[in-house]
């Protein structure tokens, strides 16, 4: 191309003609460049944007996620409770139709064992002090009455 533009330029009259032809190369080249230039610098900066959008996009799409995990979970532990509750209940059946007690009967009975126990200890504190009262042990006293009818048997 060089010596095409040189063979122009000989014949004189189209110097000018070569002149301007090679400005123009030599501009659209530049313009090129910039246009490169501008290119690598908007790249640079719509990548950074499609980055920023991408995390954005990847936080939304997470958080929905968690979102759905979490909803499934609930509703799986639902389920799983009133299975548990449906077994419970029949086991509770079961063994209702057996008469076995229930630990709310055991505990009842506890409680009420525990209260005829101190009733018991406080009747048994109050016949000792009856008995250191009047001078008696309990055991004379149970004592006496066999001793009582004895004696009225062979009176008669």
């Amino acid at each position: 191309m060089g010596k095409k533009l040189n063979e122009l330029a000989g014949e004189g009259s189209d110097t000018h003609l070569v002149q301007t032809i090679r400005d123009s190369a030599a501009n659209i080249w530049l313009a090129g460049l910039g246009a490169f230039a501008k290119a690598q610098e908007e790249g640079g900066k719509l990548f950074e944007a499609l980055v920023k959008e991408g995390e954005a996009v990847q936080n939304r799409t997470s958080k929905q996620a968690q979102e759905a995990i979490s909803d499934v979970k609930t509703k799986a532990t639902g389920t799983w409770d009133k299975l548990e509750q449906v077994f419970v209940d029949r086991v509770a059946r079961a063994l209702h139709s057996l008469d076995v007690p229930t630990k709310n009967d055991i505990d009842a009975l506890s409680k009420r064992v525990h209260e005829l126990t101190k009733v018991a200890e406080k009747l048994s504190a109050k016949l000792d002090e009856e008995a250191e009262s009047s001078g008696k042990t309990v055991a004379e006293d149970a004592e006496k009455p066999a001793t009582k009818k004895a004696s009225t048997r062979a009176h008669s």
